[in-house]
């Protein structure tokens, strides 16, 4: 089922969309910059401390590079802001998990540490509260978009009892017998 047919693109929700992706691509990008501008190499397990967290190269360009996709959802609003903040949210969150897995081993690429797993958890639940904000949830307004496509027929009786109320408001009262008309 396709949520996004009726839903208009300067919909107040685009913008709780927009500023999620905005304001995650923007943190990702200076840390990714933070990161290459300390100069560490691209693999390095160690890695270095750049603003609380452990960074190597290849994070820094992953950061750098999901910050950039997000931005695109910036500038894109709508449902695809919504459904890139919600994809990007979940691959925060396996990522949490995987790196939480892979700390004090040998495979730890990226150079994570705890505060690292932390980061991506807070990034990821964040990023799916900013996409599926007005999107999931029982209490939607009845102008709401998805509340319209989810009950099509209740919200065609709304539209036309909405519009025999208008018609009704631009007819002029009715005349009554035997009155006197001022």
């Amino acid at each position: 089922m396709r949520l996004d047919d009726h839903f208009p693109a300067d919909h107040r929700l685009s913008q709780v969309y927009r500023f999620g992706a905005g304001i995650m691509g923007l943190i990702l990008v200076v840390f990714g910059i933070l990161g290459l501008l300390n100069g560490v190499s691209f693999l390095s397990k160690a890695g270095e401390r750049i603003a609380g967290l452990n960074s190597n190269g290849a994070l820094s360009i992953i950061s750098i590079v999901i910050g950039g996709l997000l931005f695109v959802g910036m500038v894109a609003g709508g449902n695809f802001a919504s459904t890139l903040n919600i994809c990007v949210g979940v691959a925060f969150l396996l990522s949490g998990f995987v790196n939480l897995a892979l700390l004090d081993t040998g495979n730890n690429l990226l150079a994570f540490k705890m505060s690292n797993v932390l980061f991506s958890f807070a990034v990821g639940v964040m990023l799916l509260f900013f996409g599926m904000y007005g999107r999931i949830t029982g209490g939607l307004p009845h102008d709401n978009p998805y509340w319209q496509r989810r009950h099509p027929e209740e919200a065609a009786r709304e539209r036309e009892a909405r519009q025999r109320a208008a018609v009704a408001a631009t007819r002029p009262p009715p005349r009554r017998r035997g009155l006197p008309q001022h």
